[in-house]
């Protein structure tokens, strides 16, 4: 599985490449981010103890994206995802996210240390629909394999609201449930006419665990 995934991953990277070389005059969509969240809260469920710090690095040529996407915190806890994604003008979406988690021990070339998940979607306007299924079964993820997980959310004018529910790792005895019911907003804070940070805002609820979580994030 490790292997099947590298492979796709570099054949992505190789068109990409040739892409961009075909298209010199267009330019390069390389890009770099970071975030830092109060709490790292996942689908209804934390990770990581604290503060958590939140880089990501990502190429897009068109309709395809792909990246490596991470967490880690001061207690230690680290996650590396790598990802791609396909997102058409229609709305409709689908990729394939590998969950790694370099903190509980694992080799990244071990597939018991990795869980693959392959995800759909679909937005318009400010609805926004999410299906995933996490194809195998890993040991440090503590994935069962044949994990579902689906969200649906809309975005109002000054605040957004999501429910999510699945089962596997999702939920405290693997069986199907609602485990995120969130709401959130956001705000730009002005630091100086050439420097602002987005703020955001979410309490989330997880009613399967009757857990309750603020979270509050700034882009860097």
């Amino acid at each position: 599985m490790k292997k099947k995934f590298t492979l796709v991953i570099f054949t992505l990277l190789t068109i990409c490449t040739l892409r961009v070389k075909a298209q010199e005059e267009k330019k390069s969509s390389f890009s770099v981010g970071a975030d830092l969240f109060s709490n790292y809260i996942w689908r209804g469920t934390k990770f990581g103890t604290g503060p958590a710090f939140q880089p990501s690095v990502k190429f897009n040529s068109g309709i395809l994206t792909i990246g490596v996407w991470g967490s880690f915190d001061a207690a230690g806890y680290t996650e590396v995802d790598p990802y791609f994604s396909f997102a058409f003008s229609n709305g409709f979406s689908f990729g394939m996210t590998d969950y790694y988690y370099p903190s509980l021990g694992g080799s990244f070339t071990a597939d018991s240390a990795n869980a693959y998940e392959v995800n759909a979607g679909f937005t318009k306007g400010g609805l926004s629909l999410s299906a995933n299924y996490i194809l195998n079964k890993a040991a440090l993820p503590a994935s069962s394999g044949n994990d579902m997980y689906f969200q649906a959310g809309y975005a109002f004018t000054g605040f957004n609201i999501s429910l999510g529910a699945g089962d596997g790792w999702h939920t405290s005895d693997s069986e199907f449930n609602v485990c995120h019911v969130g709401i959130g907003t956001g705000k730009t804070i002005k630091i100086s006419d050439s420097f602002s940070i987005p703020v955001t805002g979410q309490v989330i609820v997880n009613p399967e665990k009757n857990l309750l979580y603020l979270v509050v994030g700034i882009t860097l």
